[in-house]
């Protein structure tokens, strides 16, 4: 079985200085992608900035043996966004690989969260992800090629308590990840997420007794693979933690259609209407669509 490598290739890590970032960077070094790593070195929460972070990874994978340049921009603004990817083309003259993995957490019940505190964390994730995403995916569509690997979390998919600004950025970056599948389809660009569980400064206290078998090193296997030209998917998300790997998608129930259209009618059908027998699976806005015209054509 021949080994994955990425000879030639050029990624980009948002957030590569640590955790998550820092091990996706290595393993792809290791198999041979030249590597712009990109952190502001800020603090958990977002705070301060250092260029020490990112260097520190660069000289990593310089002892490696590998090739890698740091990065300080921001994620969280366009510019940020457009100055990280000219800084791939300006260090190895193209873009073949991004992993938006940039993050913060601000958490705090929501009914006492500030505007800050959402802002703040909505601009590194979901804007973060939109702002480096855009720029890289022209250059990738105008190539004929390009990897997507976006960092969503099962705090946005599934829900946690606290955590409504994160959540809702997360669950966007599943959207950016479905959209950008389908647009990218026609250039050889797939795209895909990672809902990852690892023992990073994120999650430091409250793995437990999880922490030691769900270090960084046990999910970016599957970034590596998600990043190679021979992924055979796109627009998937899988859950990652530990050498667990699973696909989580979005599914709609058969329904019903309604008889009459009352709110009575809804709290008679709602059995009906919840129960998983049966369940499509959308690929797009057009396949619900279809979906929902059949099921309106047949009660007809």
């Amino acid at each position: 079985m021949s080994v994955m490598h990425f000879d030639g290739r050029v990624a980009i890590i948002t957030g590569a200085g640590g955790g998550l970032g820092r091990s996706h960077a290595l393993e792809l070094a290791r198999r041979g992608a030249r590597i712009v790593v990109n952190d502001v070195g800020g603090s958990l929460h977002g705070d301060g900035v250092s260029r020490d972070a990112a260097q520190g990874v660069v000289d990593e994978i310089a002892a490696l043996g590998g090739t890698a340049v740091a990065n300080h921009d921001t994620v969280a603004t366009a510019e940020g966004g457009q100055a990280i990817v000219q800084a791939a083309l300006d260090a190895f003259g193209q873009v073949d690989i991004l992993v938006n993995n940039a993050g913060i957490l601000r958490d705090k019940a929501f009914h006492k969260m500030d505007p800050h505190m959402i802002d703040a964390v909505v601009d590194v994730h979901l804007k973060g992800g939109l702002f480096v995403s855009q720029p890289a995916f022209r250059v990738m569509r105008e190539n004929g090629y390009g990897r997507i690997v976006n960092t969503t979390s099962a705090s946005g998919l599934f829900g946690n308590f606290g955590q409504a600004n994160y959540g809702a950025a997360k669950a966007g970056l599943a959207g950016l990840t479905r959209v950008l599948a389908l647009e990218g389809q026609a250039y050889g660009i797939k795209v895909n997420a990672i809902a990852p569980i690892a023992a990073t400064r994120m999650t430091a206290g409250i793995l437990g007794e999880l922490t030691i078998r769900v270090g960084p090193d046990s999910v970016s296997p599957v970034v590596a693979y998600l990043c190679h030209e021979e992924c055979a998917v796109s627009g998937n998300i899988y859950s990652v933690a530990g050498g667990r790997v699973a696909r989580i998608f979005v599914a709609e129930t058969a329904g019903a259609v309604l008889a009459e259209l009352t709110p009575e009618e809804v709290r008679d059908q709602l059995v009906t209407i919840e129960s998983q027998d049966g369940y499509h699976l959308p690929t797009s806005l057009d396949a619900a669509t279809a979906i929902i015209a059949e099921a309106l054509a047949e009660s007809a």
